[in-house]
């Protein structure tokens, strides 16, 4: 319904697992990470578990958008079965065609057995995915466990992968299922997004259904955060029922009143109502160990007041080493909050620009005559506006522009231009300074601009099976990075091997494993091959990324 008023090309807040939406914050990137190192091994059972709505089921799809086409994949949604009905269901997932009527055990894993055979012998890998694991039966389990008895005599014929809540695990840690918990090769747990992840998740989701604006305020966030407690379906939820209010009410934006109804809706008043008075009885218990830390900590202080003398005469002083440090030019000059320093509103914006573009040698004109990222299209640039965390920042290892708060909620902006350990250099108006990371995310939901220097004939993100001259550009990048010749090709179809290529290069590189050639793929592609000028880090540091093979 509102998916033509804000212009989206489809809706981005489905709760189907579409491989496109996933956003990889740090645990789905390690989570993602466990289930390829899984299917890669030599067989066994790979457990990954989470609470509901975590992202369990899309992590598991994007797994399958990166394993060969002609793997045998068995995919089981409802495993409420007995051991016969779960190996009926095998068979039916395989296509393994079997007596109809057969209730024999022996039948169906004598059929199976034969399948994984014959598909070990054709090249082809298989694997059983099973969802909502925990609802498996002991005895179920165990003919799983039985399962993978199957193999030759290198490795297993049959790879399981076990996605399920939280239970899951204490389920497999009982003393009857010791077994099948020693076949596990690999484990990993989901949790919830984090605060900073929020912002980003949102902005991706958007971004992947066509819409680049701000629609959620930054001052948002935290109430989405807050709501949803970081759990991905929640947050899907609540900000589809958000939008819906916004069209309804005609405005352009989401707003915090628009936001809370929306989660009204979707909790229910009774259960909104029930989860505030947890979050009310919570911040108080908080507020009252604040307050008896506040008075332990005075009366520890008034005690060893009064037992000093006592203790002095019975000391011996010892000499204090004094602790290594940096030289005096290279010491950043201490700062607790950004909060401290004076006439925060006038740190615009235009200054943080002038400092990017002072980086790549160009001189920024003020004003609104020409866009800032006309000017660097001029120059043969193009901008990256989007959300991150300092992480991603450092992996794309160029300066950047952020948007940061003071602690009235104001906006103002800093120029980022190196990084160094755990501090990072910010030019604040005419200031530049050595900042803490940790000090610089307390004003920091994520916003970031950066330049950024496309491929020659580079027009827009290219899609598999697009065409463009940039794909011979492709060609040798990928041949750079892993040390081979540059190829002399014409071709200018970005289909087959070449999107495989990229898709291993991207999940190396803990970006979302697509396919698409976007901004951010082509500045990790252009850093690892070797070009990477300005950047935050310097590379012969051994703090930046380089090149690596995949």
């Amino acid at each position: 319904m509102y998916k033509e008023y804000f212009g989206f090309a489809e809706m981005p807040f489905s709760i189907a697992p579409d491989p496109r939406y996933i956003y990889m914050s740090a645990q789905h990137r390690e989570a993602l990470a466990h289930l390829v190192y899984g299917f890669n091994g030599d067989g066994g059972f790979v457990l990954l578990t989470g609470e509901i709505g975590a992202g369990k089921t899309t992590v598991c799809r994007c797994l399958l958008e990166q394993i060969p086409k002609n793997s045998a994949i068995a995919f089981i949604v409802n495993p409420k079965l007995t051991a016969v009905e779960l190996l009926a269901a095998v068979c039916d997932e395989f296509g393994i065609k079997y007596p109809g009527g057969n209730t024999s055990v022996k039948v169906f894993t004598d059929l199976i057995n034969t399948f994984l055979l014959d598909a070990h012998a054709r090249g082809q890998k298989a694997l059983l995915i099973i969802d909502e694991a925990q609802n498996l039966s002991t005895d179920v389990l165990e003919q799983l466990r039985l399962l993978t008895n199957l193999e030759t005599n290198e490795f297993k014929l049959l790879q399981i992968i076990l996605l399920g809540q939280p239970e899951l695990r204490d389920k497999l840690s009982r003393p009857e299922l010791q077994q099948l918990a020693q076949r596990i090769i690999a484990r990993y747990h989901l949790g919830p997004l984090s605060k900073k992840d929020i912002a980003a998740y949102v902005v991706h989701r958007l971004s992947v259904a066509g819409v680049r604006r701000e629609v959620f305020s930054s001052r948002t966030m935290c109430s989405i955060y807050r709501l949803s407690r970081g759990v991905p379906r929640l947050i899907n939820v609540i900000c589809d029922r958000a939008l819906l209010g916004t069209y309804v009410q005609g405005k352009n934006g989401v707003d915090k009143p628009t936001l809370k109804t929306a989660a009204r809706e979707v909790f229910g008043e009774t259960e909104y109502k029930g989860y505030h008075k947890k979050i009310s009885a919570w911040m108080f218990a908080v507020i009252l160990l604040a307050i008896s830390a506040v008075v332990f900590a005075a009366a520890y202080f008034n005690y060893n007041k009064e037992q000093t003398p006592a203790l002095k005469e019975n000391t011996v002083s010892t000499p204090q080493t004094p602790s290594p440090s940096l030289p005096p030019a290279e010491q950043p000059k201490p700062l607790s909050k950004l909060s401290n320093l004076g006439n925060l509103k006038r740190l615009s914006k235009e200054a943080a620009l002038k400092s990017i573009f002072k980086q790549w040698g160009i001189s920024y004109e003020s004003g609104e005559k020409i866009s800032a990222c006309a000017q660097a299209q001029a120059h043969g640039l193009r901008c990256l506006n989007a959300v991150s965390s300092f992480e991603g920042l450092r992996r794309l290892n160029k300066p950047a522009v952020l948007k940061l708060f003071d602690g009235q909620g104001r906006e103002f902006y800093a120029a980022l231009t190196a990084f160094s350990n755990q501090t990072a250099l910010l030019t604040l108006g005419t200031e530049t300074k050595n900042i803490s990371v940790k000090d610089i995310e307390a004003h920091w939901l994520g916003e970031y601009t950066l330049l950024w220097r496309p491929p020659q004939d580079y027009q827009r993100d290219i899609y598999p099976g697009g065409s463009s001259a940039v794909i011979l550009w492709l060609e040798n990048q990928l041949s750079a990075i892993n040390g081979k010749p540059a190829q002399s090709s014409t071709n200018f179809l970005y289909d087959g091997e070449l999107v495989k290529q990229v898709k291993k290069f991207q999940l190396a590189s803990g970006l979302i494993p697509d396919g698409i050639l976007g901004a951010e793929t082509l500045i990790y592609l252009d850093k690892a091959s070797g070009a990477d000028i300005p950047a935050l880090e310097d590379k012969n540091s051994g703090a930046a990324y380089g090149a690596k093979k995949y």
